[in-house]
């Protein structure tokens, strides 16, 4: 371990070393693709528990980011300690009558402040440079980071509303802001935490479908570990995976923001590290192009495919931050190149690599997500690959993909982009179900109430299930969705009710390239509930672990009486030898010690 350690600050020195010769522009020569770092130089290094850049807000990563004003907000604490499994719970008194209630949008810290004034050439791109793009860089002395505050899903009575809709959801960038963060010594964000990219992350032992249908759907359920009276229900959909040979070929633009603000080695160097990892996992057919923009946008590399697979690596390693941020004219500039590379049934997609911190053009960001629904439609999907903190705009990045058909990924060092780029690429890429959105039926005379955890953001109008001119989720090859409901049941149910009787599943989705949805119906299994939670399946039990802990760092007032140390243990119980789920009881382990069983102030 302590060897790994080493390794890794070595390579993040190094790092920071070689991006400080290339920010005194020109002491060395310029180094040619064959150069760069390899993969295997840098498989160790990982920046989530510090970086090694010029970004001051990043480098000083502690618990008070989380907080711009401790005063403005109360505290709360996280229970690590045994406490009663049946206490009674207050209900949120921001609840309203409904499913839920949205909280407003929040900015965790405060306002940037120093931005840069110089002009220059040379930012984005050694030959390829742009020109006439200011090179001043703006110094973050304060957090800015933002995040979306959705609230909290309330307990719905069956007997009022006996239908949970929501779109489907795979993207993961909640889980690993918080594993930064935690390993970084600092809680994250109560806004920051989304349970179901939490329970997302992770990968279930769901049977892949079989026939005709995209998906095969799994339901199970178990006594709550935590609350006497009450089930936990967990559904489950699933994707078949496809080979590299199966997928389809792609046209993929890398928009990569290249402003001042990415000048670090948690930012610009990773990502560059991350698109090698992603052009080295391509196939023939496959094709690239490479806009970047700060200042000024700029066309680095047309429509390139992979017979010149070196001018691709080249155009990456070439780029340098410095200037302003001016998204708006980079997205519209990526558009047009993806446009001229549509072709036939390939995947055409744009990349975003940024921090979100857009602060230069006349275009809103409603206009830019205007931009984006309107390409959509002409068949161009995008998904946001986010990198670094201090400044890092969450909020921005998940509406980006979100209205762009694609999914949003945050990367926390090079294990996470070969997860997203090498082992999971067929369902980062191709889309095989677009608009998917599920309903649950739950029976009122079996089910008293229910909740929903998590899937706040993702939330639709029952009467919307059947409206395919209504927005839902996009699912790739491979992706599995898993969503977890809390339920009462009835205080007498009827002898001739079975389990198979407790709600109906329905999936509704478009195929890649339609307009008309089809809908499939799915029962509750007659052997799908468990007769205590120990009896209930690892898997179960650790999906139900990875909710719970979820909800105890976002501070839900449904959690309150649950003990982080018993989550902890059911997640290792549940664990086995996987590296991810191992991964999760270290990351309890962290919000244990960093809670230290006081109260902590957590950013709403």
């Amino acid at each position: 371990m302590l060897g790994r350690k080493f390794a890794r600050s070595l390579a993040n020195t190094l790092l920071a070393l070689a991006m400080a010769g290339t920010a005194l522009g020109g002491c060395a020569a310029k180094k040619d693709a064959s150069s760069a770092p390899t993969d295997d130089m840098a498989e160790d290094i990982d920046v989530r528990s510090g970086t090694a850049g010029g970004d001051t807000a990043s480098q000083e990563e502690a618990p008070v980011d989380r907080l711009a004003d401790p005063a403005a907000e109360p505290t709360r604490s996280i229970t690590t300690a045994d406490t009663s499994t049946d206490a009674p719970k207050k209900e949120a008194e921001h609840r309203v009558a409904g499913k839920r209630v949205a909280a407003s949008p929040a900015v965790v810290g405060g306002t940037a402040a120093g931005s840069g004034a110089a002009t220059g050439q040379g930012y984005g791109g050694g030959k390829y440079k742009s020109m006439n793009v200011p090179a001043g860089r703006a110094d973050v002395d304060r957090n800015t980071e933002g995040y979306k505050d959705y609230g909290v899903n309330a307990w719905t009575d069956t007997a009022k509303d006996h239908l949970s809709t929501f779109a489907a959801d795979v993207d993961t960038a909640s889980y690993t802001i918080a594993r930064r963060k935690l390993d970084s010594g600092a809680l994250p964000p109560t806004a920051a935490v989304r349970v179901e990219e939490f329970v997302n992350y992770f990968h279930y032992g769901y049977a892949a479908p079989d026939g005709a249908r995209p998906f095969a759907v799994h339901m199970d359920a178990a006594p709550s570990p935590f609350n006497k009276g009450r089930q936990i229900v967990r559904v489950g959909v699933t994707t078949k995976a496809k080979s590299i040979a199966e997928r389809k070929a792609a046209n993929l633009v890398f928009l990569v923001d290249v402003s001042g603000s990415m000048h670090s080695a948690d930012k610009l160097e990773l990502a560059k590290r991350s698109l090698r990892i992603l052009v080295d996992n391509l196939k023939d057919g496959d094709s690239v192009a490479l806009v970047t923009y700060a200042g000024a946008t700029r066309v680095v590399l047309p429509a390139t495919g992979l017979d010149h697979k070196d001018q691709i690596l080249e155009a990456i390693e070439d780029l340098t931050a410095g200037g302003s941020t001016a998204m708006s004219s980079g997205v519209e500039l990526a558009y047009q190149q993806a446009a001229k590379m549509m072709r036939g049934d390939a995947i055409t997609r744009v990349l975003v690599l940024s921090d979100g911190d857009a602060n230069v053009g006349n275009t809103s960001h409603e206009e830019i997500l205007k931009t984006i629904a309107g390409h959509v439609k002409e068949g161009v999907t995008l998904s946001t690959i986010g990198f670094g903190m201090g400044n890092y705009k969450d909020d921005m990045m998940e509406q980006l993909a979100d209205k762009g058909n694609g999914n949003s990924f945050y990367i926390d060092g090079l294990s996470q982009a070969k997860r997203v780029f090498q082992e999971q690429l067929g369902s980062t890429l191709e889309v095989v179900a677009k608009d998917v959105k599920l309903q649950v039926d739950w029976n009122a005379t079996m089910v008293k109430r229910y909740r929903l955890i998590g899937y706040e953001n993702r939330d639709i109008a029952d009467d919307d299930f059947r409206k395919d001119e209504v927005d839902a989720g996009e699912i790739g090859a491979g992706h599995q969705v898993t969503a977890i409901y809390e339920i009462e049941l009835a205080s007498t149910i009827p002898a001739d009710l079975t389990p198979a009787d407790l709600a109906t599943v329905r999936v509704r989705h478009k195929a890649p390239k339609a307009t008309t949805a089809t809908e499939a119906a799915f029962g509750f299994p007659a052997d799908g509930d468990a007769v205590d939670f120990d009896h209930a399946s690892a898997d179960f039990r650790f999906a139900f672990a990875v909710a719970a802990f979820a909800e105890v760092l976002r501070g839900s007032e449904d959690s309150e009486h649950w003990s982080l140390k018993e989550i902890r243990r059911i997640a290792a119980a549940a664990a086995g030898t996987d590296p991810d789920r191992t991964e999760l009881v270290g990351l309890i382990d962290r919000a244990i010690e960093l809670s230290g069983g006081a109260k902590t102030a957590m950013a709403k």
